[in-house]
């Protein structure tokens, strides 16, 4: 039987929801491993829509699970339908939409809140002792809900390589263990069964995170 996975999306782009890039070599490890994706997002408005070019806001108005469905190629399901029992493990790709629309990262920093319905989900895969993949910015998310757990989003060493490593010393501040490590490699949380790797949270040739975002993939099933 192939393994079941919850891939859950924050949108369609890296400044204001999920990352391309990340959310299509989640899919496409998970197709090479023999695993079947399930893609969902929750049914609410985004936080705001970024103009990709200028890298600026915009007045427009979008929906979460209606850009996210870009990515799923229209199979997606709304968040609210996600049944733990029938799935063997989670993954969350980053981007902003995870700081922006999965919880007040962006804007609060280690104050944040998780949305109810993301919170919700990432407790229940915890409580059933199933894997929690999580790339990029989307550590954060267990860094708030799980005191103490382990996870990396690459350095805690600011420079040109790593321009995020602040965002390690916030989770810090929360209570969980940063483990730094290299933009191709994945940590397991053995005790929490979380799996993460930095992703573009390093200025990285692409190449290189895809292949980090494979680690991760494979970690999380051999788990599952």
């Amino acid at each position: 039987m192939a393994k079941r996975v919850a891939v859950v999306l924050a949108g369609c782009g890296v400044f204001d929801g999920s990352e391309i890039h990340e959310a299509s070599a989640v899919l496409v490890h998970l197709s090479r491993e023999g695993a079947q994706a399930e893609v969902y997002a929750p049914n609410i408005p985004q936080m705001h829509v970024v103009d990709h070019v200028k890298g600026q806001p915009t007045a427009e108005q979008r929906n979460v699970l209606v850009e996210s469905a870009r990515i799923a190629r229209g199979n997606i399901k709304d968040l609210a339908t996600l049944d733990v029992k029938g799935l063997d493990a989670l993954i969350i790709p980053g981007g902003f939409g995870v700081a922006k629309n999965l919880s007040t990262w962006a804007t609060q920093g280690k104050n944040c809140s998780v949305s109810k319905e993301v919170e919700a989900v990432l407790r229940a895969f915890h409580a059933a002792h199933k894997p929690i993949g999580l790339c990029c910015i989307s550590p954060v998310l267990a860094a708030k809900i799980f005191p103490g757990c382990e996870v990396t989003v690459g350095h805690d060493t600011e420079c040109e390589q790593w321009p995020y490593a602040k965002t390690a010393e916030a989770m810090k501040e929360l209570g969980c263990r940063h483990i730094n490590s290299q933009v191709t490699e994945a940590h397991v949380d053995a005790r929490n069964l979380l799996v993460s790797t930095s992703a573009f949270m390093c200025n990285a040739p692409i190449h290189q995170v895809h292949d980090g975002i494979g680690s991760m993939v494979r970690e999380v099933l051999r788990l599952a």
